[in-house]
């Protein structure tokens, strides 16, 4: 093909970057706008007026039927991803989505069957699997330069409660739940991506304060390989801005990533450095192109989005019941990780 045409989703803040990126590579046709939100739409064609004369439409039934494409980029409300990436697929496109990749297991088997049979890539917007930090992580530890991971702890700290309020990301019908559905995924994705491991049991605890959904999450972990692990969400920070941190300790060094600087320790007394030839970084939006073109292998598959709500559900379940959950991985896809 001489050009990958792109229809867009939703045409929010976040998708904004995703249009600007699509539209710096010469192999990528912007050619279908949709959101239903005219101020949305109008805002995009101001910023990039390269974009004054493309389609527009309220209705992403209506994009997909009367514009021709090879893909889409899907940016909207988090209950919405499922039917429209099954649409995309059925239509024959290539689909990149925002996280989360959809809301509940069972429509995360479904999606993957769906990309399965219509044999096209299905991608999600987890953008540390391409940033060099997190790649060289993975990296260090799939070398065994770690040893056997003992033990992980992982922070995010953000003032998501009041940035949100009254916005549809603390709608229970539109988010599908709160932040551990929201930027937390990024960290539930990150940690099962770079150390490989499998969670097999989750004791949650979760506060609410007065919105529909989780703000605060407490989670403590065993994984099958006997590990264990902390990750805590703070959704009502009174910082601006956002915190990470992120510790990976294994039998043979323990690495510290703060806020995106590595710390890595050896266990070697006094031996600690911070790495300075990491791996080139990218974006999913130049991946999932290089992807459909067969260039490169997808960095973020859908099995990644099984993985990260296979673990949201049990710790919801755990939060409400107060008990530990086991986190259910009863039907493998086919659907395997990229290679190196």
């Amino acid at each position: 093909m001489d050009k990958i045409r792109i229809g867009f989703i939703g045409c929010g803040g976040n998708a904004t970057a995703h249009i600007g990126r699509a539209l710096e590579m010469p192999e990528v046709e912007v050619a279908a706008l949709c959101d239903n939100s005219q101020a949305s739409l109008s805002r995009v064609q101001a910023r990039y007026p390269a974009l004054a004369q493309v389609p527009t439409f309220a209705d992403y039934r209506q994009l997909l039927d009367q514009v021709g494409l090879d893909a889409v980029e899907i940016s909207t409300p988090h209950t919405l991803h499922f039917e429209q990436i099954m649409a995309s697929l059925d239509k024959g496109l290539h689909v990149l989505t925002e996280k989360p990749m959809v809301c509940s297991v069972e429509h995360a088997h479904q999606v993957i069957a769906k990309a399965e049979e219509k044999q096209k890539t299905l991608m999600i917007a987890y953008q540390r699997h391409l940033a060099p930090q997190f790649r060289y992580i993975r990296n260090q530890i799939k070398a065994g330069e770690l040893g056997q991971i003992q033990f992980i702890s992982a922070l995010q700290d953000q003032n998501w409660l009041r940035l949100t309020l009254g916005t549809w990301r603390q709608q229970l019908a539109l988010a599908g739940g709160g932040q551990l559905n929201d930027s937390g995924s990024h960290l539930l994705d990150i940690l099962l991506w770079i150390t490989g491991l499998e969670v097999e049991e989750v004791h949650a605890f979760q506060q609410n304060f007065d919105s529909e959904v989780d703000i605060n999450s407490a989670l403590s972990l065993r994984f099958k390989n006997g590990a264990l692990g902390n990750i805590s969400v703070v959704g009502n920070s009174p910082a601006n801005g956002m915190w990470e941190d992120l510790t990976i300790w294994g039998s043979k060094a323990v690495v510290y990533l703060r806020n995106g600087e590595i710390t890595y320790k050896t266990a070697l007394a006094n031996e600690t450095h911070k790495p300075a030839n990491l791996p080139g970084g990218s974006t999913p939006d130049r991946n999932f192109v290089d992807a459909i073109l067969g260039r490169d292998e997808v960095q973020v598959p859908p099995l990644c989005g099984l993985r990260v709500i296979e673990l949201t559900e049990a710790a919801w379940e755990s939060a409400r019941t107060g008990r530990p959950a086991k986190v259910k991985r009863s039907h493998r896809p086919r659907t395997r990780l990229p290679r190196e």
